[in-house]
This record gives structure tokens, C-alpha cells and sequence, in this order.
């Protein structure tokens, strides 16, 4: 099998280093504990060495989408030995703990937000996950499904545009086929994917028919909610016949955001531009004279609900880094032992999810 299929360039075999009986390997699914990689030998499975990531010699946990050092053993799973370097990784607040972080894919070159058309609806929670995606190093694409319910797409684009300016918005029907040629720039041969939204937006159809068969069980949502089940239970990489690599996830109803400065950036830029007109430069955009935010909310051009979630997003941000800086002056005074048992539980709860 030539790995190249799966993004491996000429670079990274470049820079990595032959001779030491391992190859290298991208993970393709995650399951309990258990790593479903490719490699020049085929697919197979490989599990953690546990020498090396849970007594402390690297905190690198690998997730879906990273390139490995595996040992390749025969009549066996393979041992991952490194987590090789990284050029991007979405990740979101640890659901399980509620603090720290959690990666959810590694490595990729596009973040498909996707949303349906119907009530599942929500612009915060879209710029929630354009703020997370901007920090990923991904570069975000907003993409609308089930456009066959709806009679004037258009206008739906037209309030994601507003609200994420300067990401390309997509509306595409796996139903009737509309709009899926506007994906073929993206669903190129090396570039990976990753398919992000909440249950029952259309995920798993759109990948089957991208796919041309059925890669994914689909599920009904339930009306009047418009929620649908988690027909996606773990992360899976699959090559498409394009050769491009869509990674599948499982529905988030929620995004926590874990260290997003450079995000908040890119999604809230229009709202810092009016900061820095505001008559004061420590303006809270509350009661002050001569606050250019309030005035655009005022006017129409600035949504009231955007500067709150900004606000929302800014004490998030803050909090997660508070809580690491103080995880890690906690872990470097207890010692080695409690930093390997919350390696162990960090490593769970990546595998599980």
C-alpha cells in the first residue's frame, strides 16, 4: 500500500528517520484504547507503548488523523512508539472532566462546519465552532445541508456569510445531489477532511453519497426538535474515490472552547476593528459615551447576540488557561506518580470518545 494515498508527503519521509525497525502510519479510527493505522504494510491495529506514553516520556497522545513511528509485530497489534509532528489539531474542552483538552483530529487542511437547514439552525453555535476551527490551523468551510427542505437557499447563505465573513458557505442536498460539485475543491487527492456538526445534520449521508455507497449508517431525526440519534460512534478516516480523506465524527451538541485566542481573532475581527474605534481603549461596550460596538448594535450592523457570545467565549478562554497553567504547577509539585495516573485518564478519555 503506498502511504502517500494518505497525505504522507516528501517532506515528513524526509524528515523521518529509517533504520529503527518502525515505519510510519496515520491513524484512521479510534476505539477504546485500540489505533486502526495504515501503513507500506496494509491496514491494521496498533495500541500505545505503554513505556513511553504513560511513565512520562512523552505527553503526545495521538488522535485520528496524526502520523505515527510504528512497530509493526506479526501476528499481532503494532506498538505506537511517537506521535509524529503535527500541522494542525482541532480540539475542544474535555466533556468528560470538564476541564482540559481534548483532541478531536490532527493534521487537517479543511474544517467542514456543517449545519442543516431546518431547526437544528443555530449561528452561535456555528461561530462557536469557527472560533475552535480557526485555532485548528484547518481552514474552515461552513457547509449548509439538506437544502432540498427549503424553498430560497440563498438566503440562508446569505446569514452564515454575515456572520462568518471571509469563510466560503456551501449548500448542498444529499437528498438531490444540489450543490455537491461545489465541494470537488476541497475533495482533492492528500487533503484531509473533517466533518464537524451535531447529530442529525447529515453527516454520514453526505459521505455516502460523496462515496458512492454506504461508508455510514444513517439515523431519522425526530421531529419537532429536529434532533437525530448518533449514527456516528467513534472517528473513522475514509478515502474517498477522489482521494481526498473525510474524517467522521461523532455529534456535538456542545463545543467547548479550550484556548482559542488566535480563533476568537479570525471570527471576531469586525468586532475588534469596532473596538479600536470605541472613544475609550478599555471600553467594556456597556454604558461608555462613544462606544463604536454599541453603536453598530444599535444600527443593525453588529448582531447583540455575537458580542455576547464573544463575551462568553472571552471568559472561557480565560478560565481554560487559568486552569491548565494551575493544572501544570500542580503536576510539577506532586511529582511523577499522580502526573502517570492522570496520563492514564487523559489517554481514556481520548480513546473513548
Amino acid at each position: 500500500m503506498n502511504i502517500s494515498e494518505y497525505g504522507w508527503t516528501a517532506e515528513r519521509e524526509a524528515a523521518f528517520l529509517r533504520g529503527r525497525g518502525t515505519v510510519p502510519a496515520r491513524i484512521i479510527s479510534v476505539q477504546r484504547g485500540l489505533y486502526g493505522i495504515v501503513s507500506e504494510y496494509g491496514e491494521g491495529t496498533a495500541r500505545l507503548k505503554g513505556g513511553i506514553y504513560y511513565n512520562g516520556m512523552t505527553d503526545k497522545f495521538p488522535t485520528i488523523g496524526d502520523f505515527v513511528e510504528v512497530t509493526i509485530l506479526e501476528g499481532g497489534d503494532g506498538q505506537i512508539v511517537k506521535t509524529l509532528e503535527r500541522s494542525s489539531c482541532f480540539s475542544r474542552k474535555d466533556p468528560y472532566a470538564g476541564v482540559g483538552e481534548q483532541l478531536v483530529a490532527a493534521n487537517i487542511d479543511y474544517v467542514f462546519l456543517m449545519m442543516s437547514m431546518n431547526q437544528n439552525f443555530n449561528l452561535q453555535r456555528l461561530q462557536r465552532y469557527l472560533t475552535v476551527a480557526w485555532q485548528s490551523g484547518g481552514t474552515p468551510v461552513a457547509v449548509l445541508t439538506k437544502a432540498d427542505l427549503v424553498q430560497d437557499v440563498q438566503a440562508w447563505t446569505d446569514r452564515v456569510s454575515r456572520a462568518a465573513p471571509g469563510v466560503d458557505v456551501l449548500a448542498v442536498s444529499a437528498v438531490t445531489g444540489f450543490g455537491l460539485e461545489s465541494l470537488d475543491r476541497y475533495l482533492i487527492p492528500g487533503k484531509t477532511v473533517v466533518f464537524l456538526g451535531s447529530s442529525g445534520i447529515g453527516k454520514s449521508s453526505l459521505l455516502n453519497v460523496l462515496a458512492g455507497g454506504e461508508l455510514m449508517k444513517t439515523g431519522e431525526i425526530r421531529e419537532p426538535d429536529a434532533r437525530g440519534r448518533h449514527t456516528t460512534t467513534n472517528r473513522q478516516m475514509f478515502l474517498l474515490k477522489s482521494g481526498a480523506l473525510v474524517i467522521d465524527t461523532p455529534g456535538m451538541r456542545e463545543l467547548g472552547a479550550w484556548e482559542v485566542t488566535e480563533g476568537m481573532t479570525e471570527t471576531f475581527g469586525d468586532l475588534k476593528l469596532l473596538s479600536e474605534q470605541c472613544r475609550f481603549s478599555d471600553c467594556t461596550h456597556t454604558t461608555e459615551p462613544g462606544c463604536a460596538v454599541r453603536a453598530a448594535i444599535e444600527s443593525g450592523e453588529l448582531s447583540a447576540d455575537k458580542l455576547k457570545l464573544y463575551r462568553q467565549l472571552e471568559r472561557e478562554n480565560a478560565y481554560a488557561i487559568r486552569r491548565e497553567r494551575r493544572r501544570q504547577i500542580l503536576g510539577s509539585r506532586a511529582g511523577r506518580k499522580p502526573e502517570k495516573r492522570q496520563k492514564h485518564k487523559n489517554a481514556a478519555r481520548q480513546q473513548d470518545w
